[in-house]
């Protein structure tokens, strides 16, 4: 598990939304051996709650998240499954 990768896009998420509730998990261990994992980027999946989402739509929300974690992206990040929540939605 790398936890620096998991650390960073945690960071960058809290600096973005502030959010109320974050949980980044790192599934690489689970892709092992697939040929998107072959250049060592990883596989994560964020759960987020933020009151930054009220009134945005599912895609939006993943635009968001999307736009924040841009340079880790490029460099880090091969995969990422996004669970995007307000707070009422919990």
């Amino acid at each position: 598990m790398n936890t620096d990768r998991r650390d960073q896009i945690r960071d960058c998420l809290e600096k973005h939304f502030s959010p109320v509730e974050l949980l980044v998990k790192d599934q690489s261990h689970m892709h092992a051996g697939h040929a998107g994992a072959a250049d060592g980027r990883g596989h994560f999946d964020v759960t987020i709650v933020t009151d930054k989402f009220a009134e945005k739509g599912r895609l939006e929300r993943h635009r968001m998240v999307y736009g924040a974690l841009e340079k880790l992206l490029e460099s880090d990040i091969h995969a990422l499954r996004i669970k995007a929540l307000t707070p009422s939605e919990r």
